[in-house]
């Protein structure tokens, strides 16, 4: 078992000191609470404004902003998911723009040990809205897994677990716990409500989502933060206010439940390929 800590805050958009201090202060009492492990929200450490973000931020800041986020895991020995713009890999003979550019970016998400190693990263595959589609690009790859404090983790970002083969993606890979920084907006009550629920319980695993709180630009958030563990339980949420949230995540309730519905191991792949292909024999 280990004990999760989730970061609902408001972030200052292009202030990163403030928002490292929002962060650092919630490593803080995280792991003073003994917990191994804080979730922050998507693109906290520059604030949530996609636009802006493509005409304002540097991209020589960020190898420093990381570096700090990795201080903060090292100065208070805690594991740390954060989000931040991170250039997308192109070759030097496709024909694409250089990967320095920010409209050749993606929307990434790092897992930090307590020792403010890099232990697993992710880009975000399914993109929400114009501002996204304008200001970063899509990734391809799968979700990976990593053992962290001996349970399977993985990582998603925001509108990808409204996915369900995203996050079935993660649990046939071995996940047991799926980290999502996230960035929604008021008026999607029912994902945090209802979707993440379904989705721990469909995919037997447990499910952190770290949101904003208040207003950012021109957004305004939900709030909202969950954890759901593998039966679909709600085992911490919050409300529209800044909040940290602790619950005790592991590997036995997953195993629990993947006994009793068997839902991973009868899954039939091959058959549904041929009901999207359109296939009937």
């Amino acid at each position: 078992m280990m004990l999760l800590s989730v970061l609902q805050a408001n972030a200052s958009v292009m202030d990163v000191e403030a928002n490292l201090r929002t962060i650092d202060d919630a490593a803080q009492r995280a792991a003073h609470a003994g917990a191994g492990l804080l979730l922050t929200p998507e693109l906290f450490p520059v604030g949530y404004a996609p636009l802006r973000l493509h005409a304002e931020l540097d991209p020589a800041t960020l190898p420093g902003i990381r570096e700090r986020l990795a201080g903060i895991a090292r100065r208070h020995s805690i594991g740390l998911v954060y989000s931040l713009p991170a250039a997308k890999e192109t070759s030097h003979d496709d024909g694409a723009e250089p990967a320095s550019a920010v409209g050749r970016w993606h929307i990434t998400a790092t897992l930090l040990d307590a020792s403010g190693n890099e232990v697993l990263n992710y880009a975000k595959v399914h993109l929400f809205g114009p501002e996204e589609h304008k200001a970063f690009v899509g990734a391809q790859e799968p979700p990976a897994v990593v053992d962290f404090n001996g349970i399977r983790t993985s990582m998603l970002i925001c509108y990808d677990v409204e996915f369900p083969e995203a996050v079935r993606a993660a649990a046939t890979r071995g996940a047991e716990l799926l980290l999502v920084p996230t960035a929604l907006s008021a008026g999607f009550e029912n994902v945090p409500q209802v979707l993440i629920r379904a989705r721990a319980l469909e995919s037997q695993l447990n499910v952190a989502y770290a949101n904003h709180s208040g207003h950012e630009d021109i957004y305004s958030f939900l709030g909202g933060s969950v954890v759901a563990g593998p039966d679909g339980s709600l085992l911490a949420a919050a409300g529209e206010s800044p909040a940290l949230l602790f619950a005790e995540v592991g590997t036995d309730t997953v195993n629990a439940a993947r006994e009793e519905v068997p839902y991973l191991r009868e899954r039939r792949p091959e058959l549904y390929d041929r009901w999207e292909q359109g296939g009937n024999r």
